[in-house]
C-alpha cells in the first residue's frame, strides 16, 4: 500500500486547505492529526470538517473513469474521460483502453466518514467528509478510525477487476448467510399510493403466487406508501395505524397475505412525522424530519419495527432516511452534502457515524425480518441491510425513466450483489401507460441477474403474453437467475447496456421503443 504523498486538513467550511505537516507515519496542521497505517486513516482533533489525502501517481492518458454514487444512482453512472471536478464517491477504476488495463482505489464499507475520490492529470485524491451536519464535528480530542483504503489491482477486464474491489471493500462484513431470492409483488407503480386498499393487496398476493405456479421459494407482496391515515405522498409517521375505513386491521391484512401463499411486506419512511416535534432535525421541514442524534428517535424506530414484526410483516423497506438527514437527494448532496450551518443535536459525531448507528438501529430492532433499504446510503448500509434499492424509481407511466434508472444501476452496480447486499434495480411495471414488450425485456435482464425481482402489476394490463412473461421471470428469479452470471458487454460505451454475456451466450437488449413510436427522448 503506497503512503499518501501529501495530506491537508480543514477545520471550518470557511477555512482553506492547509498542508499538513508530516512527522513519522503521522500528519498534523491546524489541531488535527492524521495518521496512515498500512492503508488505515485515524484522525485526531477537537474539531474537523475535512480531511484531503492526495498520491501524485498519474493515471495514464486517456483513461476511462468509472465512480459510484452517494447513495442510489439516478441513471449517472458511466465511465467518462478524466474529469478533474467529478466527485468519485466510495471508490474508483482507472481503464487504459491502450493496454486493456483496469485499476483504482477505495474505502472499506462502514467508514465513519463520507468519503470521495477526484482523479486529475496528476495522480488523485481521497476526500474524507467528517463534518457533523453542515458544520465541523467537535471530536474533543478523540481518535476516529476514519476509513480504511484499499488499491485494486488489474483483474483481467473492467468488470473482474470491479467485482474484486467490491469484494476487497467487503472483506471485513461477516459471511452472508445464504439468502433465499428476494422476489414480489409491489403495488407502487400502478397504484402510486392512491386508491388502493386491503383488497388491491390480496389480489396482488393471489397474482404474485398464481404467477409463481407452485415454485418452493415464496414470493413476497409489498404495501407500498398509502396504507396509512393521510398515506399516499410519503407524509410521514406515525406508523401505528392504517386508514381507517381501508386498512384497519394491518396484522389482519399480513395474515391474509400468508393464507394465500405470499410473505408480507410493509413500506415506512422512519425520519419523517406529520406534525413537528420536539426531535425533528434543524431547519427541515419545520421539525418534521426527525434528527436520529436524538437517542428518542431511535427509540420510536426501534418501537415501529417492533410493531410491524408483532403485526407479522417479514419484510420491511424503510425509506428517504438520507433525504431527510441532508435535506437532499443524491445528485445534489455533491461535495457540500447539505447546507452549511446547521449541526445535529449530537454534534461530537461525524455524520457518517449517526448515520451508520441508525442504520444498526434498525438492523437490530428488525431482528430476521428482511430489509430493504431505499434511499440508503450503500457504502454504509452495506452488510445492515438485505436488499438495497441502488437505483432510482423505475414508473409505471413512463417507459424512459424504467431504461435510465433500471438498466442503468444494474449494469454498472451488480457486482455489489450478494457482498454488499442483495441489489434491487427497482420493479418491473406493468401497466396500460408502459409498452409491455419494452418492460418484458427488462423483467428478462433482472430475473437472468439473480437480484431481487419485484413486479408492479396493474390487473387492468394482464393479458396472456404478459403472464406467461412474468411467470417466467419470477420463477426464474424465484430459482436465483441464470446460473452461468450475466454481465454487460457495451457499458464501457453505454450507459444503458445493451449487450450482455451470461457465459457463452451473447443477449441484445433494445431498449428503444417500437419502430414509429417516439423516439428516445432527452
Amino acid at each position: 500500500m503506497n503512503e499518501p504523498s501529501a495530506v491537508f486538513v480543514q477545520v471550518r467550511h470557511s477555512d482553506t486547505l492547509t498542508t499538513a505537516v508530516r512527522r513519522g507515519g503521522t500528519w498534523s496542521a491546524a489541531g488535527v492529526a492524521v495518521s496512515w497505517s498500512d492503508g488505515t486513516v485515524d484522525v485526531g482533533a477537537r474539531a474537523v470538517s475535512r480531511v484531503a489525502i492526495r498520491w501524485s501517481e498519474p493515471l495514464p492518458a486517456g483513461a476511462l473513469i468509472l465512480g459510484d454514487a452517494w447513495e442510489r444512482s439516478y441513471g449517472d453512472l458511466q465511465w467518462r474521460h478524466q474529469q478533474p471536478e467529478r466527485l468519485l464517491p466510495w471508490y474508483f477504476l482507472s481503464h487504459d483502453p491502450r493496454t486493456g488495463r483496469t485499476t483504482g482505489a477505495g474505502v472499506d464499507v462502514q467508514p465513519n466518514a463520507f468519503c470521495s475520490w477526484t482523479v486529475d492529470a496528476g495522480g488523485f485524491t481521497l476526500w474524507l467528509d467528517l463534518r457533523n451536519g453542515g458544520g465541523p464535528a467537535q471530536l474533543n480530542g478523540r481518535t476516529l478510525t476514519a476509513a480504511t483504503v484499499r488499491r485494486f489491482a488489474d483483474g483481467g477486464t473492467p468488470w473482474l477487476t470491479l467485482h474484486a474491489a467490491v469484494a476487497a471493500m467487503s472483506s471485513r462484513l461477516p459471511a452472508r448467510p445464504e439468502p433465499a431470492p428476494v422476489v414480489g409483488a409491489n403495488n407502487w407503480y400502478y397504484a402510486y399510493g392512491e386508491n388502493f386498499d386491503e383488497k388491491a393487496v390480496l389480489q396482488d398476493a393471489t397474482t404474485v403466487v398464481e404467477l409463481a405456479d407452485g415454485h418452493p421459494v415464496k414470493p413476497f407482496c409489498v404495501v407500498d406508501d398509502g396504507w396509512y391515515p393521510d398515506g399516499g405522498n410519503a407524509s410521514g409517521g406515525p406508523w401505528d395505524i392504517g386508514t381507517p375505513g381501508v386498512f384497519d386491521d394491518l396484522a389482519g391484512t399480513a395474515a391474509a397475505i400468508k393464507a394465500i401463499g405470499a410473505r408480507p411486506g410493509l413500506w415506512f419512511r422512519p425520519l419523517r412525522v406529520r406534525e413537528p416535534g420536539a426531535w425533528g432535525r434543524a431547519g427541515v421541514d419545520d421539525g418534521r424530519a426527525l434528527d436520529p442524534s436524538y437517542p428518542e428517535v431511535l427509540d420510536l424506530v426501534r418501537a415501529d419495527l417492533r410493531r410491524f414484526r408483532d403485526w407479522g410483516f417479514e419484510l420491511v423497506k424503510h425509506d428517504f432516511s438520507t433525504y431527510d438527514v441532508f435535506g437532499r437527494f443524491g445528485p445534489a448532496m455533491g461535495s457540500e452534502l447539505t447546507d452549511h450551518g446547521w449541526q445535529f443535536h449530537d454534534p461530537t459525531r461525524t455524520t457518517a457515524e449517526i448515520v451508520l448507528a441508525f442504520y444498526r438501529e434498525v438492523r437490530s430492532a428488525a431482528d430476521d425480518v428482511v430489509l430493504i433499504g431505499c434511499n440508503t446510503v450503500g457504502h454504509l448500509a452495506a452488510g445492515l441491510v438485505d436488499v438495497q434499492r441502488t437505483g432510482d424509481d423505475t414508473s409505471g407511466r413512463d417507459w424512459e425513466r424504467t431504461r435510465k434508472m433500471g438498466v442503468n444501476t444494474l449494469a454498472f452496480r451488480l457486482p455489489q450483489h450478494d457482498r454488499f447486499f442483495a441489489v434491487d434495480a427497482d420493479c418491473v411495471p406493468c401497466t396500460p401507460e408502459t409498452p409491455w414488450e419494452l418492460n418484458e425485456r427488462f423483467l428478462d435482464l433482472v430475473a437472468r441477474s439473480g437480484t431481487a425481482l419485484f413486479v408492479s402489476v396493474d390487473p387492468a394490463a394482464r393479458t396472456e403474453r404478459s403472464d406467461r412473461a412474468l411467470s417466467e421471470g419470477i420463477r426464474l428469479a424465484l430459482s436465483g437467475g441464470d446460473a452461468s452470471g450475466i454481465e454487460p458487454a457495451d457499458w464501457l460505451v453505454n450507459t444503458t447496456p445493451a449487450a450482455w454475456r451470461s457465459g457463452d451466450e451473447a443477449i441484445h437488449y433494445d431498449w428503444s421503443r417500437p419502430w414509429g413510436a417516439d423516439p428516445v427522448s432527452p
